[in-house]
């Protein structure tokens, strides 16, 4: 019985082994094939990483990438999966769902697409996952939230999209979660504040909206808050100030708004990185900074910061500093302004200072030489900074980008900066005189060299053409004289060679051709002469051609046909001869020019020049007559002195005739009090190029003080043709003309310069918010209190009722009635309470002198308007780009009807935000088209988008509709068919009172 009973006993201890064994071996199977079928997946292995993915030669334990987990001699299996980096493209296989002892799976830096499979959700030991880095793509892999083990899920950097959901709260354990460089969409949701031991968030790079949750203020571990780039808006979360274990923030370029508390970094104390950029955030930098002591990264780069800026100076781990983009303001050399400069001197772990487009003034201390010497990067471009260039600046050696454009600076360049040997240099649109210094050949790393718009002169240092490393030289609207050194060719790594509007002379250097890096080359402007080189064909990257405005003589070289990536090609105002190309870019005559070459033949039939046979055969007709001309050159000789005499006594006599006839032209002056040029020049403290605030048809215009008032100043530039008739015509129509919406004339000068030249000005009102097209267009550089701001509806239709009542007045209203002939934004200015004012009269015609005298209807001053805001009519060969010219061009018959167009055309403009000169307003499209074409059912879809922020209702939509409507009524083609500017201010009147 006994022996029975131990026989049964031991047969089923080895049934319970063998069952045991059993199924150790069919789960150790389950890992194997899982493990196979992912090999099947994968498409593609250039790197051969699962090479060793083989059943015949090892154990699956000890292929690549795989871990096992030991649990005696024969139960092994996969707890790890690890192929990060490897390059695999193809799917993940739904096996790996079978691997049910994994705790890491990272498939990050590979090509995996399609979407995360199901079976992932069953991995219930899974503690890190990584699939960043690859192209996976549909919802949010919500199962995997069901993975209650994880500490650990990085989704960054796929096409993930739709919402984060709700479930995600159930991953308790979780440490980081990285879901950014996504399209995921919809808010963050509350349940994340459910996950207590979470110490890293990243959403950055995706559409999230909304704000972030107040209940993220449960998060007592989080170190990291990462959500930059999204539509994230409103205030500042109030949760934040709570997360006193915060050391990374970032919640740059979003739509965040309203202040920062003053106290915000008591709690917030051990903040390291700081990115609030890109937001419109207003008000002051907390003056509690001071206390985050750990503070590496200040960045709040674009924003509207004002107000004092704290000292700094304890701040003692600081790297980069960016405060860029915003507005402050003060004096930097004054002690208490500027404090905040020389606390960082202390700061020496400095990288970066960022103080670009604010609104700093008075001179650069010379302390910035004793900042730390790690700075790498310094923005001081976009200020109101004046006064010379501290040479101590050149003892930042380690400096690798220094700008200081578009401020006020003057002097010389120090020299003292050829001790930068790793710089790029910013200077341009600045006051800088002297030398380009040939000590700059000192920095071996320079790329960049901007010196644009200055004064400077002298030569083009030869020395700068050994830099090799040089990728853009500019230093174009210089004085700059001399040859183009030939050394040039040696700069072959450049891409951008910028030498426009100098005194250049002496021909351009064939070696020119050796700069094959070169995409952009412009030298218009200056007196090269000479050929063109051939050696240009060599450019094979080469995009912008501009030779304009030299004295280049010879034939266009066939072989510039060859380059492909030629895109604009100009070659105008110069003395070219001989046929001009037909392939490559000069089969575009939208994107050539050669105009003003009177004897270039043949080309695209467009041009309309003349065939290259008849210009031989006029050439051999001057040959014959050549004999006939040497043959009478000396009897020239003799007659040409003779009419000399009558020359001189020609000259006195029409100059006796204009002194004569200048009362009656100039009827407008005698009723004008007079100023002096003296008076003027000392007003303008010598027409100072930081006095001028503009530059018109026919001269320029500057801001002075007169009599302690402070007016714009006209001048004309005799120079031009028909500057003297435009002159003339602006103080006829503005002699007795008064108008709320009319700029008004004080007074004028018409006397002789320093220098013994005519001299000859107007004194104007001085409008402080400049002109309309820079509120529209967004002029950066304007200087305007409110720069960038966009106008609303309500502002826009008072400044286009302004106008329309300006019109009205001068078509209607006037004893003389008066047409414009050149209405358009930059031509309507905005006083200080953004009050219209139509301006510049040089075009003006009194209906009654162009009636009673028929000349008047060809003037002299040539096409009349502005092309875009112009009548249209036909097309002239004599304008390359074949834009249309005015009704003004084809019969020089000025009309109101004219003027309306043009009214009509800056209303749509105003409406639309787009020029009508933009690139898509051509093939006979123009901004009336445009508007026609999606009115009236899908007018909403062509508003400015700036304005569309301005209002979310139904009267809004109306007054934009009845807006439209009136615009398109006006600049209609045919000018009999136009709404004229007396049913336009009627409409427009009851328009503001419906409205507002």
């Amino acid at each position: 019985m006994l022996r029975s009973l131990w026989y049964s006993m031991t047969q089923y201890v080895f049934f319970l082994l063998f069952i045991t064994s059993y199924s150790s071996l069919a789960s150790n199977e389950t890992d194997l094939v899982a493990l196979l079928k992912f090999k099947e997946s994968i498409t593609n292995d250039p790197s051969q990483v699962l090479i060793s993915w083989n059943t015949s030669s090892n154990h699956f334990c000890n292929w690549h990438g795989v871990t096992c987990d030991v649990r005696g001699r024969r139960n092994q299996r996969v707890t790890g999966l690890d192929l990060q980096g490897s390059h695999l493209h193809g799917l993940i296989s739904s096996y790996v769902g079978n691997l049910s002892f994994l705790r890491l799976l990272n498939l990050g830096g590979n090509s995996f697409y399609g979407h995360v499979p199901q079976e992932l959700g069953r991995l219930s030991q899974l503690q890190t996952l990584f699939l960043t880095n690859n192209t996976l793509e549909g919802e949010f892999p919500k199962n995997l939230t069901n993975c209650f083990e994880l500490r650990l899920l990085n989704l960054q950097n796929n096409h993930f999209i739709g919402q984060i959901p709700m479930e995600i709260g159930s991953l308790t354990k979780l440490e980081g979660l990285h879901v950014d460089k996504n399209n995921l969409t919809g808010k963050i949701p509350d349940s994340i504040a459910n996950i207590s031991s979470l110490s890293v968030l990243s959403m950055a790079y995706n559409n999230l909206e909304g704000n972030i949750p107040d209940s993220i203020a449960k998060l007592k571990v989080l170190t990291k808050l990462q959500v930059g780039v999204n539509n994230l808006s409103g205030t500042f979360p109030s949760a934040i100030y709570n997360l006193s274990s915060l050391t990374f923030l970032s919640i740059a370029v979003n739509r965040y708004t309203g202040f920062l508390l003053p106290d915000m970094f008591v709690t917030l104390s051990n903040i390291k990185t700081m990115y609030f950029g890109g937001n419109q955030f207003s008000g002051q930098i907390p003056s509690s900074i001071s206390n985050a002591s750990k503070i590496q990264v200040l960045d709040i780069y674009v924003n509207h910061f004002s107000g004092e800026i704290p000292q700094l100076g304890k701040l003692q781990d600081l790297s980069l500093v960016k405060l860029g983009e915003n507005n402050f303001s003060g004096n930097l050399a004054d002690k208490i302004d500027g404090e905040f400069l020389r606390s960082l001197i202390n700061c020496t772990k400095l990288l970066m200072l960022d103080i670009d487009t604010n609104n700093f003034s008075g001179n650069l201390p010379s302390f910035m030489g004793n900042l730390s010497t790690s700075l790498t990067s310094v923005y001081l471009g976009g200020n109101q900074i004046h006064g010379q260039i501290p040479k101590e600046l050149g003892n930042l050696v380690n400096l690798i980008l220094l700008t200081m454009e578009s401020n006020h600076l003057t002097g010389t360049i120090p020299t003292s900066f050829s001790k930068l040997t790793k710089m790029q240099l910013g200077l341009g649109s600045n006051m800088l005189s002297g030398n380009i210094p040939s000590t700059l050949a000192n920095c071996k790393n320079l790329q960049r060299l901007d010196l644009s718009y200055n004064n400077l002169s002298g030569h083009i240092p030869s020395s700068l053409m050994g830099l090799s490393s040089l990728l853009i030289l500019n230093v174009s609207h210089n004085s700059l004289s001399g040859n183009l050194p030939v050394e040039v060719g040696r700069l072959s790594n450049l891409g951008v060679l910028d030498l426009s509007k100098n005194f250049l002379f002496g021909s351009i250097p064939e070696s020119i051709g050796k700069c094959v890096s070169l995409e952009i080359l412009d030298l218009h402007g200056n007196s090269f002469n000479g050929s063109i080189p051939p050696s240009l064909a060599s450019l094979k990257v080469l995009q912008v051609l501009d030779l304009s405005r030299n004295e280049l003589s010879g034939t266009i070289p066939q072989e510039l046909q060859n380059l492909t990536s030629l895109q604009h090609l100009n070659a105008s105002f110069n003395m070219l001869e001989g046929e001009v190309p037909k392939n490559g870019v000069f089969q575009n005559t939208s994107a050539f020019s050669v105009a003003n070459n009177s004897n270039l033949c043949g080309g695209v039939s467009e041009l309309k020049l003349p065939p290259c046979r008849e210009l031989k055969d006029s050439s051999k007709r001057k040959d014959n007559n050549l004999k006939i001309i040497v043959g009478l050159t000396t009897s020239l000789i003799a007659i040409f002195l003779l009419l000399s005499c009558f020359y001189v006594i020609y000259k006195k006599k029409k100059q006796r005739k204009q002194r004569r006839e200048e009362p009656s032209n100039y009827s407008a002056f005698n009723e004008l009090p007079k100023v002096s040029y003296k008076d003027l020049h000392h007003a303008t403290d010598g027409f100072s190029k930081r006095n001028l605030i503009g530059v018109g048809s026919f001269g320029s215009v500057y801001k002075g003080i007169l009599e302690s008032d402070l007016v714009a100043i006209k001048v004309l530039n005799l120079e031009r043709k028909g500057a003297n008739k435009a002159f003339v015509a602006e103080c006829n129509a503005l002699r007795n003309i008064r108008h709320r919406n009319l700029v008004k004339i004080l007074t004028c000068c018409t006397s002789v310069d320093h220098n013994g030249n005519d001299f000859k000005a107007l004194v104007l009102e001085f409008m402080s918010n400049r002109s309309l097209e820079e509120w529209l267009h967004g002029d950066t550089t304007s200087g305007l209190l409110e720069e960038l701001r966009p106008l609303n509806l309500k502002e826009r239709l008072d400044i286009i009722n302004g106008v329309a009542s300006a019109m009205n007045y001068l078509h209607y209203e006037c004893v003389e009635p008066i047409i414009h002939c050149d209405l358009k934004p930059s031509n309507v200015l905005l006083d200080k309470d953004m009050v219209a004012h139509v301006s510049d009269f040089g075009l003006a015609r009194i209906v009654s002198a162009i009636h009673g005298n028929t000349h008047d209807q060809t003037s002299t001053i040539g096409i009349k308007g502005t092309i875009g805001y112009a009548p249209p009519g036909e097309l002239s060969h004599k304008w390359i780009y074949l834009k249309p010219i005015s009704e003004y061009g084809i019969t020089s018959r000025v009309s109101k009807e004219g003027d309306t167009y043009s009214f009509g055309i800056m209303l749509l403009e105003m409406l639309t935000g787009r020029r009508p000169t933009e690139e898509i307003f051509k093939d006979g499209n123009n901004l009336h088209s445009y508007v026609q074409n999606a009115f009236p059912n899908n007018f909403l879809e062509i508003v400015d988008a700036s304005l569309l922020h301005n209002f979310q209702n139904l009267d809004a939509n109306k007054c934009l509709f009845s807006l439209f409507k009136i615009g398109l009524a006006c600049s209609l083609e045919s000018p009999e068919e136009r709404m004229n500017m007396l049913e336009v201010t009627r409409q427009l009147s009851l328009i503001h009172a419906t409205y507002y």
